[in-house]
């Protein structure tokens, strides 16, 4: 069951990898899945940009896609790009640590290959809240 990090057209080691997996995996167990292969792949805005217009059809610059691979139900295969620049830009807005910010999107990754979505108000908040707790998670590994 392995999740793996990659870099694509950057350089990016992510810190505590151990326990981000560990974190990760906990994550999806909670909601009722189990982790196959989960690769993140961290990369510039321009990469993720290209991504989304070719395979999604957005023209707009976005933190995260995740490509969903299961071919069963509650079992994770999947593929997420992370845009660095966008996650560095966006702790900034927010006024938080780049590195909270990080796992929340890696979360947001997670979280969408359990099912749940974002393109309603009502689904974003519900993502938001399912976050905040995964960041709560976080926080009490050891």
């Amino acid at each position: 069951m392995p999740i793996l990090f990659f870099e694509e057209d950057i350089k990016y080691q992510l810190p505590q990898k151990l326990k981000v997996k560990k974190w990760l995996r906990e994550i999806a167990a909670i909601h009722g899945f189990w982790i196959s292969n989960l690769n993140f792949i961290f990369c510039s805005d321009e990469y993720l940009y290209e991504l989304n217009r070719d395979y999604l059809d957005h023209d707009t610059y976005t933190d995260i896609i995740t490509f969903d691979n299961s071919e069963n139900s509650k079992v994770i295969e999947g593929d997420v790009f992370i845009s660095i620049d966008r996650v560095k830009e966006n702790a900034r807005n927010r006024n938080e640590v780049f590195e909270k910010e990080l796992r929340r999107v890696l979360s947001h990754g997670v979280l969408h290959l359990c099912g749940f979505k974002d393109k309603t108000q009502k689904d974003s908040l519900k993502m938001r809240e399912k976050e905040d707790f995964a960041l709560s998670v976080f926080d009490s590994l050891n």
